[in-house]
């Protein structure tokens, strides 16, 4: 492979699909048909199928495992189908939500372990981690007053109408990943406006993958 994974986290409210939008709008000029831009789950046709039996409100019956094999089967097409391809051609990919996502989620959030989720996906994913991973952090309560003051009502997720508690060990276990794993996952203070927040992530695509801006290329 000789593209570039990035792979962009955080916790519900923390703005990160906002910044991926802005920095998308700021490289393409540069980049092209070179930029691959996706989101997890989804991606294309069979994971973003998955994505909506996940996400549907209505599926309260659904088991915690149950839902831990439902994201690691759709990040396991969005993977073979969408996120490899474009790296073996070269691109650089940003991708909103990663392997880090079922480990927080799932594995916290819910409670059903995060070494037993962090294993099912590094089956799903053959290991294939990002080169660098941005993580937008705030606080859980920040988070859900954005979610309730800007998110339309109809876009609103089984994810999102958990309790505090549940976001409160999500973003735990994802500072808890970025202190074991410093040199991939970058924080980023997602409390800052918005604009602070863009420039800061882009500088760390930048740093990482500097190849797609240098002069020439």
């Amino acid at each position: 492979m000789t593209g570039t994974f990035i792979s962009f986290e955080g916790p519900d409210g923390a703005g990160k699909t906002s910044a991926l939008k802005a920095i998308t709008a700021a490289l393409t000029p540069q980049l092209g048909d070179r930029l691959t831009v996706t989101r997890e789950p989804g991606g294309n046709p069979i994971s973003e199928s998955i994505r909506a039996i996940i996400l549907d409100r209505a599926n309260t019956a659904m088991d915690y495992r149950t839902e831990a094999l439902l994201y690691a089967a759709a990040r396991r097409q969005h993977l073979a189908e969408t996120i490899l391809p474009a790296l073996k051609a070269g691109n650089l990919v940003l991708c909103d939500r990663y392997v880090d996502s079922s480990v927080a989620y799932q594995g916290a959030g819910r409670q059903i372990g995060e070494t037993a989720v962090a294993q099912m996906n590094e089956f799903a994913t053959d290991g294939l981690l990002p080169a660098l991973t941005i993580y937008f952090d705030v606080p859980a309560e920040v988070g859900l007053q954005r979610i309730q003051a800007h998110r339309d009502p109809q876009k609103v997720d089984r994810l999102d109408v958990e309790k505090t508690a549940f976001h409160d060990r999500v973003r735990a276990a994802y500072l808890r990943l970025q202190q074991a794993h410093p040199d991939r996952i970058k924080l980023v203070d997602a409390t800052q406006t918005p604009d602070q927040v863009v420039t800061a992530a882009l500088a760390l695509i930048k740093h990482s993958a500097g190849d797609y801006f240098t002069t020439g290329n």
